[in-house]
C-alpha cells in the first residue's frame, strides 16, 4: 500500500511547532487553550464548531482530533453529522453567493 501524504501519527507532533519558534508557539497555544475554555458556549458546543470548521477547511488532523474530542464531550453521532452538514451548507452557500459576482461581471461585459 502506498503511503499517504497525511499521516495520522503527525497529529501527536503538533506541539513540535515550538521547536522552530517557541515564542509564537507559546502565544498560539495560550490563545488556543483560552478559546476552548467553557464560556458562553459549552465545551461540547465549541468542539462541535471545531469539528464543523475542520471539515470546511478539510484538515484531516483536525477532523480526527475533534471527532474524538466531541465524542469525549458527549456529542452524539447525530450531533456531529449535523454539524458537518451545517459546515457543508455554509460552504456551498458561500460558493453559490459568489455566483452573483460572476453574474454582475457577465452583465457588465454584455452591456
Amino acid at each position: 500500500m502506498e503511503k499517504s501524504y497525511y499521516d495520522p501519527r503527525d497529529l501527536k507532533k503538533f506541539g513540535d511547532i515550538a521547536d522552530f519558534e517557541p515564542k509564537l508557539a507559546e502565544k498560539f497555544f495560550d490563545y488556543y487553550g483560552e478559546v476552548f475554555k467553557e464560556g458562553a458556549l459549552s465545551a461540547r458546543e465549541k468542539s462541535l464548531i471545531a469539528l464543523a470548521v475542520s471539515h470546511a477547511t478539510q484538515c484531516p488532523y483536525c477532523i480526527d482530533a475533534y471527532t474524538e474530542d466531541a465524542l469525549k464531550k458527549g456529542a452524539s453521532e447525530s450531533m456531529m453529522m449535523e454539524a458537518v452538514h451545517v459546515a457543508g451548507a455554509i460552504k456551498a452557500g458561500a460558493t453559490l453567493v459568489h455566483g452573483v459576482q460572476m453574474m454582475n461581471k457577465v452583465k457588465k461585459l454584455s452591456m
